[in-house]
């Protein structure tokens, strides 16, 4: 607020350098242009841009404020626009920055410290510290990086596991049939027989089986392994896979019609060999295979007339290479057959289990979906 008074305008016969003082003083309170107009509208001084004198009667024109004094004069005053000078625009763009630049300081330290945990945490993953897993809470971007990560490292961790117990126990496997076929060799050398001959073919047999496993559990593990997709019979396998048994120890039967899946022709053989031999080597006669339809879906049920097996053991017979307590190395554990047909039918987007059978015996169950599922 602006009293006149303070400012002390002059009389109308004070000098004309009384008048600009007074009119400069209002200028530097008012941040206005000002002129003031003698009664007979001659202007008497003017600070800044002069400002017209409007005729009595019209409108003043815009941001001007007349007074009229009381000896006659008019005093005008003319606020001033906003300053648009580049060093003002700069200076208020600077303001508006460092208040962004202050205000975000502390998420952008937060996020610098997160990120650097993680590059810490993968570089010492990379190192070999495989079951390393780095902070991933919170909703933001790096925490989606980190769980991601942590995924992956998860999944690479228990790849390398699993390979490293398969290689060690296929190593301790492929030791019996080795010393057997060495120790048979060195005989047949001596003293050349028939049965020694049937001895190193069938050790040489089992050696090339193992090996042959061996590659197909590394194949069946690596996700990016190519599917081989074909409509298969899978009554037309089990009867021609059956029928390699002699003396009829295995029979194949079905509901009477064809049930065909979209799968891999070779890996479903493997699937149903492997529970037939498990049947013969773990089981007794008789052994029966059937195959019947599902709503989308084909299940496959191998029964033998053996002695059965525990339930608490019924899931551990698909681990790689498992051995039951007490049971000795002439004997054999279970290999990698049944590891084997629980991964196929996995791949086929089924499952495979272990039940026993009404009577007596084994009944394994292998579950496979109607239709390949889709790549995940």
């Amino acid at each position: 607020h602006v009293r006149l008074d303070d400012w002390n305008i002059p009389a109308h016969d004070a000098f004309p350098g009384q008048a600009a003082t007074a009119l400069e003083r209002l200028d530097n309170a008012m941040d206005a242009d000002v002129s003031i107009y003698r009664a007979d509208g001659a202007l008497l001084a003017s600070h800044g841009a002069p400002i017209p004198l409007v005729p009595d009667g019209r409108p003043p024109r815009a941001f001007v404020m007349r007074v009229d004094l009381p000896d006659g004069r008019v005093l005008l005053a003319r606020l001033r626009r906003p300053s648009h000078r580049p060093e003002r625009i700069l200076s208020i763009v600077l303001l508006i920055a460092g208040g962004v630049g202050l205000a975000a300081f502390p998420i952008a330290a937060r996020l610098t410290r997160r990120l650097e945990a993680l590059r810490s945490g993968v570089q010492r993953w990379g190192a070999g510290a495989l079951s390393l897993r780095v902070d991933d809470t919170g909703d933001d971007e790096v925490a989606v990086v980190a769980r991601a990560f942590n995924a992956a490292a998860a999944r690479v961790e228990d790849l390398l596991t699993s390979q490293k117990a398969l290689l060690a126990n296929a190593s301790h496997e492929l030791r019996s049939p080795l010393a057997r076929l060495r120790m048979a060799i060195e005989l047949w050398s001596i003293e050349p027989t028939a049965a020694m001959r049937q001895e190193i073919l069938r050790n040489l047999a089992e050696s090339d089986q193992l090996v042959e496993e061996i590659l197909l559990a590394s194949r069946l593990n690596h996700p990016g392994a190519p599917n081989a997709r074909a409509r298969v019979d899978l009554l037309g396998l089990a009867a021609e896979e059956a029928a390699r048994f002699e003396d009829g120890m295995a029979s194949a039967s079905g509901a009477g019609e064809t049930v065909e899946i979209e799968g891999d022709a070779t890996l479903l053989r493997r699937v149903i060999r492997n529970l037939l031999e498990n049947a013969a080597k773990h089981g007794r006669p008789p052994i029966r295979i059937a195959v019947t339809r599902r709503p989308n879906a084909a299940r496959i049920v191998v029964t033998d007339g053996g002695q059965g097996i525990a339930p608490d053991e019924r899931e551990r017979v698909f681990e790689p290479f498992y051995r039951p307590s007490g049971r000795g190395e002439a004997a054999g554990g279970w290999g990698l057959g049944l590891s084997l047909v629980r991964q196929i039918a996995e791949r086929h987007g089924g499952a495979a289990f272990c039940e026993a059978e009404p009577g007596g015996g084994s009944r394994f169950v292998v579950d496979l979906a109607a239709r390949w599922p889709e790549a995940t």
